[in-house]
């Protein structure tokens, strides 16, 4: 069986050779593209970030067509990190910037008497069911890096708790979003990367 064709999004705002390491250790076939027709040719979409929302601008307006396209053919699309909140309405951080829209709410700076940016290990705790978590323990421990979280809402399958509780992982037909790095969480990430590759 051929493994599955990964467009990774490329809109120079994301850590591209970890993430291409992470689905390749996953069984896929990744490769980096800012080509919509690419993007949309492939077998699922990554969409991957570091910084500032405002770097989302960079992805042009091709691109996000793309992108919806994808979702409505029923190809698995995963944000993660700034690919995550990039799926929502918008984000406070840059607020003339829009986001993909597939879902709603605006994310947010992180809350509470806490330090940010939020960087480190800390607890997934599971909320309901998704495949990408199959596998994955209830509370397990994944790596984050960020100072701007999504809301808690109806796609929200799992969540964490720095100062306030936030989105950690979102989940809407086949389009799936993870706040924290699954690339560099150990082998709990792997398995969620493993378990996209396996929806494709």
């Amino acid at each position: 069986m051929t493994a599955p064709s990964i467009a990774v999004v490329d809109y120079r705002a994301g850590n591209l050779t970890s993430v291409i390491k992470g689905l390749t250790a996953a069984g896929s076939r990744p490769f980096v593209t800012a080509d919509p027709t690419a993007a949309a040719g492939a077998d699922a979409v990554v969409v991957p970030g570091v910084g500032h929302f405002a770097a989302t601008a960079a992805v042009s307006e091709a691109m996000r067509d793309a992108l919806r396209t994808a979702v409505a053919a029923g190809k698995p699309l995963l944000g993660v990190c700034l690919g995550l909140q990039f799926l929502f309405d918008g984000s406070e951080e840059a607020r003339e910037v829009a986001g993909l829209g597939l879902l709603a709410g605006r994310c947010y700076l992180l809350q509470g008497d806490v330090k940010v940016p939020h960087v480190g290990w800390n607890t997934l705790e599971r909320r309901r069911d998704s495949p990408v978590l199959d596998g994955v323990a209830g509370e397990a421990y994944v790596y984050y890096t960020h100072s701007y979280a999504a809301p808690l809402g109806d796609a929200t399958v799992a969540s964490t708790t720095h100062g306030s509780t936030f989105a950690g992982v979102v989940e809407r037909g086949r389009v799936f979003g993870v706040q924290f790095h699954p690339e560099k969480s150990g082998e709990d990430g792997l398995r969620i990367l493993r378990n996209f590759v396996a929806l494709c």
